[in-house]
């Protein structure tokens, strides 16, 4: 299946949209004024110490301090991999609180955006990609990408791995699956570059101030040519003729063979709407997402979770109820896998499959939602039916959801999704006035609020607000205030 990687750029903001087969896969978006930090390199500086969660607050020069847990100390990685523990007896070997003090100086790297009210998340297990290899300066650990499953040739590179790296060489790589087919000459440039970057950044924790940034990982449209540009790729087209020159220098000087597939677009449609990835972002964006048959899926993202419920809909081909349904879960089973990478969801995810009353038929949706996801290059794990029928799975988290970049909490309902009738806030303004009136003795009150509640009060509930004012022995007038939402009031004492 041959892929294509559109990237649209601006001053202000890079898209990137990957399509296999004329659908749109995946999007990104990287804007200048928020880009993100994973992979970032700081010289941190520890503000507090929390023995009681075996964790510290490290000041990068962010706005929120970072979050580092001891599980992201790199002494606790060495030590797990050294050792068959729990993880809980692992860790109760390395106290927080007596590698870390207050005000000291560490070398941190982030390894998860900032998401909603959350710092960023950081390690000290430092890690530095490059396009074939990931350098690894504090292990001595040859590992293998899992996408090589097969052990002879996982063998073979860590043997060839092994003959490359220096004698001096205290650190350990990591392989890329797109090292499988590079040769030694391309795999020793990898290595050449990845320990000169790393001695720039020590020689940057001697010269600049704690909470400084040492290392900055590439831009969008670089970070996608090194990591999703693949055999598959037919092409990159790049809408700016600048940017395609930026391109083609990095892919010179790191990946050779990639140079050839990019290209400059030169439409006078914008490159997102000839292959219409603005529509497919819209939908992307939507809580409801159609499936050809006939069925829909309903996905709504919390901070916790993200739930995903799948329903018929107007789908009644099956020859019976079971085989219809049947049919629905398994084409839901590719749309979720295509949304969890097209919105970018992550964290714990729960689906709710239509009932299936045949084991059969629920392991092959399990199997069908676990080679979907086969091709997500974001790590995922398909945990099975619960008891109740749900599906668990997790989906590793490390940047903001589409929806969490392109929208916001609306100030209305404050992201509840609803706002209270305009009759329930007719009733609130009644309370309201009636307890002011015990408090207060004014002449008299003055109601300002939305047009819809204000043409309730003269017609519907007139008679509430005519029987209020008897009570209280006050006149109540209205106003009417058109930039006020449906919950917005005053009462104003005259």
């Amino acid at each position: 299946m041959l892929e294509e990687l559109l990237i649209q750029t601006n001053s202000h903001e890079t898209r990137v949209a990957l399509v296999r087969q004329g659908m749109v896969q995946e999007v990104f978006i990287e804007r200048a004024v928020t880009r993100g930090l994973v992979g970032n390199i700081y010289l941190g500086k520890v503000n507090r110490v929390l023995p009681g969660m075996q964790s510290a607050f490290i000041d990068i020069g962010l706005e929120r301090a970072a979050f580092l847990h001891v599980a992201d100390l790199w002494q606790a990685r060495q030590l797990g991999a050294r050792q068959e523990h729990r993880d809980e007896q692992r860790l109760s070997a390395i106290q927080i609180e007596k590698t870390l003090f207050a005000g000291q100086p560490l070398l941190v790297q982030v390894i998860k955006d900032p998401l909603g009210t959350k710092g960023a998340r950081l390690s000290t297990q430092i890690s530095i990609a490059g396009r074939l290899l990931v350098y690894l300066p504090q292990s001595k650990h040859i590992g293998i990408s899992t996408r090589i499953d097969q052990e002879s040739d996982r063998e073979l590179l860590r043997q060839r791995l092994h003959g490359l790296i220096p004698a001096e060489e205290r650190g350990g790589f990591i392989v890329r699956t797109s090292a499988e087919q590079a040769d030694d000459a391309a795999l020793a440039i990898d290595i050449a570059y990845l320990r000169q970057r790393w001695q720039e950044i020590l020689r940057l924790t001697q010269q600049l101030p704690a909470s400084s940034l040492l290392y900055q990982e590439l831009s969008l449209s670089e970070r996608c040519l090194r990591d999703v540009v693949s055999e598959l790729t037919a092409g990159v087209r790049v809408d700016q003729a600048g940017e395609l020159e930026h391109l083609c220098r990095f892919a010179r000087a790191y990946m050779p063979a990639v140079e050839e597939k990019i290209r400059l677009y030169r439409g006078d449609r914008p490159i997102f709407d000839l292959y219409g990835i603005e529509t497919e972002i819209e939908r992307a964006l939507a809580r409801r997402v159609d499936l050809k048959s006939g069925g829909y899926l309903i996905i709504d993202q919390t901070e916790a979770l993200t739930t995903i419920d799948v329903n018929t809909g107007g789908y009644v081909g099956g020859k019976n109820f079971d085989d219809t349904v049947f049919k629905t879960n398994m084409e839901a089973a590719h749309a979720i896998a295509r949304q969890l990478r097209l919105r970018n969801l992550g964290g714990i995810i729960v689906i709710d499959f239509i009932d299936m009353h045949r084991e059969h038929h629920r392991d092959a949706v399990l199997q069908e939602l676990r080679k979907a996801l086969a091709t997500d290059r974001t790590r995922s794990s398909v945990l099975g039916f619960t008891g109740l029928g749900l599906v668990e799975m997790t989906r590793k988290r490390t940047r903001e959801s589409l929806a969490h970049i392109l929208r916001e909490s609306c100030p209305l309902c404050q992201g509840k999704g609803e706002v209270k009738t305009a009759r329930s806030v007719c009733y609130e303004i009644l309370r309201e006035i009636r307890r002011e009136a015990g408090q207060f003795d004014p002449q008299g009150f003055r109601i300002i609020a939305n047009p819809q509640v204000i043409d309730l009060f003269l017609d519907e509930e007139s008679a509430s607000l005519a029987s209020l004012s008897e009570d209280i022995g006050k006149p109540v007038s209205l106003a009417v205030e058109a930039s006020y939402g449906q919950e917005h009031y005053d009462i104003v004492l005259t």
